[in-house]
């Protein structure tokens, strides 16, 4: 004779699969931070957390449209975004050239490695007044070291992208006997490009970091003079959409190297085993 708990166990576990609500890892990483701004937002309802600090979340996001609205906003992160691109353009042609430069010659190498590296060791704070003696107070210093910032990353995993090519393959082009440049072109280059693109993630980020440096000194537009003139009034809600806006960029820009790296290296898919 069969017990009914048995009998019921299957009947049970049937409800319990119908009624399963599913999980989501996107919405349960979304659960603590929105436990911590309802913590936020009460300890500055309750006055635990004066606003003097930081602003309360919903103090934050009225700042935010009000800015938004009479054009504060856009202009300054039209402002910033010029600086970055400015500069990112100019680093990544100079990186990408001494790159190669130091890849592909024993010369090169011994001319243009030993000093990038001493260089890439130098902070920024301690470079702003020698570019202010160099280049003044304008926008010149600004996208200096913005610049500076993107090359060595994009510099350093370049190089040691072309350096780690795949002597094999730099082997099986030589047996089909293609010339120095079109060992480059289809043998040493895609073998670098993983590594480029990962430098591109990396100095996107610092760029990003040099860019608040930079509009910490002598600014008058963008987001870092926004933050500064917000700091004298005490105002931490403009000062914390400043850096919510500087990070949000900063995640925009990394999204968009990943989307071109997965695009770019979409042949590496039919080389992974299953």
């Amino acid at each position: 004779m069969s017990s009914p708990a048995l009998g019921l166990g299957p009947a049970r576990r049937a409800v319990r699969e119908r009624v399963r609500v599913p999980r989501s890892p996107g919405l349960q990483r979304l659960i603590s931070p929105i436990v911590l701004l309802l913590l936020w937002q009460a300890a500055s309802s309750s006055g635990l957390l004066p606003e003097r600090l930081i602003a309360a979340p919903v103090k934050i996001v009225r700042t935010a449209v009000d800015l938004t609205t009479d054009g504060t906003l856009p202009n300054a992160i039209g402002v910033s975004l010029q600086r970055v691109v400015e500069g990112f353009v100019i680093g990544t042609v100079a990186a990408v050239a001494l790159a190669l430069a130091a890849g592909l010659s024993r010369v090169g190498e011994n001319a243009i490695d030993p000093p990038m590296q001493m260089l890439r060791a130098l902070p920024f704070y301690g470079l702003i007044p020698l570019f202010i003696l160099w280049f003044g107070i304008g926008e010149t210093p600004k996208v200096a070291l913005v610049a500076l910032g993107v090359a060595f990353p994009l510099y350093l995993n370049t190089y040691a992208g072309i350096r780690g090519a795949d002597g094999r393959l730099i082997e099986a082009g030589r047996t089909l006997r293609l010339g120095r440049t079109a060992l480059v072109r289809h043998v040493i280059l895609p073998g670098a490009l993983p590594q480029t693109l990962v430098g591109l993630r990396q100095s996107l980020g610092v760029a990003w970091l040099a860019l608040i440096v930079a509009e910490q000194v002598n600014a008058d537009a963008g987001l870092g003079y926004m933050i500064n003139d917000a700091r004298e009034f005490m105002r931490t809600d403009v000062i914390v959409v400043g850096l919510v806006i500087y990070s949000s960029l900063g995640l925009l820009t990394d999204a968009l190297v990943r989307l071109i790296e997965r695009r770019a290296l979409a042949w590496r898919r039919a080389f992974q085993p299953a």
